[in-house]
């Protein structure tokens, strides 16, 4: 299991490749909530998510044989243009397989990134099979999307930031807020939080119906969705906890939180008006909890990461123009 001198090294390798995103605060956001929060807006990231800090911290420790060979990942889109952009960035080719219906923004970005994208119906199809036949006819690493210690490791550096920016601001939140699918960005990040604040309550936030590692953490075993479950949040549809993440998640989390898809369109609406980001459904949770109530933040300081802004302008355009319910 991966530890807190991992993260840092991830972190070394990671300097001047991923942003230093900041952690922003917002009176209007403050006030409708009663408390202080602290945005660190991973949309604002290299391909528009934090899953370039994990891609890229895996493909630069393959051996010179490994990397000759290529890589072979599976992907929402979020980290298919992680790995599309570090394989660009390292000179290693990459091929991606990708849900047919995944939003059209994510698919281009792949392609124009240098990936090869292999599509398949995620309701029917299995990805992670598909792709390690094709990883195995060509002799190409897979690259997982969330259950690899690299891939934690380096996700783990958003933490990290956290830990650092909130020592340079002077402050100490009670609770930090992370979007979860697999559980590889919330593993790692809680590491680095626990290191520096083992007291702290980390949060998972998971979309209705894909709420499977709040239901794991419950019952202490992984917990899988239900097949017939739907949801906006794209990029938040694994089908269960990883084994290594919950490994981490049962260990370090607190309970988790689970939000409606009207929740986060309102989310992405205060997002774009007040906070002039962009996020996509799967990077709003976090802060659809906060501004739905599902968490009390009257006179705390509250952390909220939004991971991704990786969503189309048709659908971004359609949330903007609903009424707030």
């Amino acid at each position: 299991m991966i530890d807190i001198r991992d993260i840092e090294a991830a972190a070394v390798r990671l300097a001047g490749i991923s942003v230093r995103t900041p952690l922003l605060q917002n009176y209007a956001l403050d006030e409708a909530v009663g408390g202080k929060v602290l945005i660190k807006p991973e949309c604002l990231q290299v391909t528009g998510s934090f899953k370039i800090r994990g891609a890229y911290n895996f493909l630069s420790q393959l051996s010179p044989g490994e990397a000759a060979k290529g890589v072979v990942a599976f992907s929402s889109g979020n980290h298919a243009q992680g790995v599309a952009a570090a394989g660009s960035m390292l000179g290693i080719k990459t091929a991606i397989v990708m849900p047919e219906d995944a939003p059209v923004a994510k698919l281009e970005n792949t392609r124009r990134l240098g990936g090869e994208v292999i599509t398949y119906d995620r309701y029917t199809g299995d990805r992670e099979a598909i792709a390690r036949q094709i990883a195995g006819e060509r002799g190409a690493v897979v690259v997982p999307s969330y259950d690899h210690d690299f891939i934690i490791a380096g996700q783990g550096t958003v933490g990290l930031e956290i830990t650092e920016q909130c020592a340079e601001l002077g402050v100490e939140p009670d609770h930090v807020l992370v979007c979860c699918g697999g559980g590889g960005l919330i593993a790692g990040s809680a590491i680095a939080l626990k290191a520096r604040w083992p007291d702290i309550a980390v949060h998972t936030v998971e979309p209705e119906g894909f709420d499977d590692t709040a239901r794991s953490l419950l019952s202490g075993q992984r917990e899988c969705i239900d097949d017939e479950a739907r949801s906006i949040c794209d990029a938040l549809q694994a089908h269960a906890p990883g084994e290594l993440t919950f490994a981490i998640n049962r260990r370090l989390l607190d309970v988790g939180l689970v939000v409606s898809d009207e929740e986060v369109r309102e989310a992405i609406r205060f997002a774009f008006q007040n906070l002039k980001l962009v996020a996509e459904p799967g990077g709003a949770v976090a802060l659809a909890a906060v501004l739905s109530g599902k968490i009390d933040a009257r006179g705390k300081t509250m952390v909220v990461v939004i991971s991704g802004g990786n969503v189309d302008g048709e659908m971004f355009a359609e949330i903007q123009r609903e009424k707030s319910g």
